[in-house]
């Protein structure tokens, strides 16, 4: 079941959600510092995120439905928000050139379905940025905070995720080294721990991202595995003479 959207609208309403958000956002303005004239989608619980893409063209968000949605305003005060299957996108083919996935795989039953819808709105050569739980962090440890929530991910297992869908993986960086509690005192210093926490135990953040290219024609592991299949020698089977029993050939 999907953290409800107003656990989520609690969450980054508080000082500890403010942290994680700015954590996030720093990495991602790296990965995206210009969206001048783009059509972004957000997909899960990303409008927190959405906010700071006002030179794109056009910022759409996308909540699941088991998760519940909330008006988003863009920049010119229309509600830009849909409510929707997250394995059923209400989209045209090729329409988006940048999607950002917030807590959408950990708690999505079919990824790879999610994935490859993902995959069917996005122009050619489209990037997508997932932000997703470290599953080595304390932050997937605790269910205190949404990123607690579902199934984690370390880089591997995302980028193969990412690969099976069509996507190709680029870069990928780790944010959020801030304890995950609400004492006030470490969310003061929240800023400091992502400072000390990229030099000192780097594996340790709370969220992976990961940016991904869109690829009309790759090589995935099922694909692989089909071509394996249909290379590999069949076995025929020799009939014995006489009432001796059969063996293989």
């Amino acid at each position: 079941m999907r953290v409800d959207v107003l656990a989520l609208q609690r969450f980054y309403a508080s000082p500890l959600g403010e942290a994680a958000w700015r954590a996030a956002s720093r990495r991602l303005a790296a990965l995206w510092p210009s969206t001048d004239g783009l059509d972004i989608l957000g997909v899960g619980y990303a409008s927190p995120y959405l906010a700071r893409f006002r030179d794109a063209r056009r910022a759409v968000a996308m909540m699941p439905a088991a998760q519940g949605a909330e008006p988003w305003a863009g920049e010119n005060g229309r509600v830009l928000t849909t409510l929707a299957e997250d394995t059923r996108l209400p989209f045209m083919d090729a329409v988006f050139d940048r999607v950002l996935l917030v807590h959408a795989l950990e708690e999505c039953d079919a990824a790879h379905t999610m994935l490859r819808e993902v995959w069917r709105v996005m122009a050619p050569e489209g990037r997508v940025v997932v932000i997703a739980a470290n599953r080595w962090s304390l932050w997937a440890q605790s269910g205190a905070t949404p990123f607690g929530h579902g199934r984690p991910f370390s880089r591997t297992q995302l980028a193969a995720l990412l690969s099976d869908a069509m996507f190709e993986p680029v870069v990928s960086a780790r944010a959020l080294y801030t304890p995950p509690t609400t004492w006030t005192p470490l969310v003061r210093a929240a800023d400091a721990f992502e400072r000390v926490g990229e030099l000192l135990w780097p594996a340790q953040g709370g969220v992976v991202l990961m940016e991904a290219v869109k690829r009309l024609y790759a090589n995935t592991a099922r694909s692989e595995g089909r071509v394996l299949l249909a290379k590999a020698p069949r076995r025929t089977t020799q009939k014995a003479p006489g009432n001796l029993p059969q063996r293989d050939g």
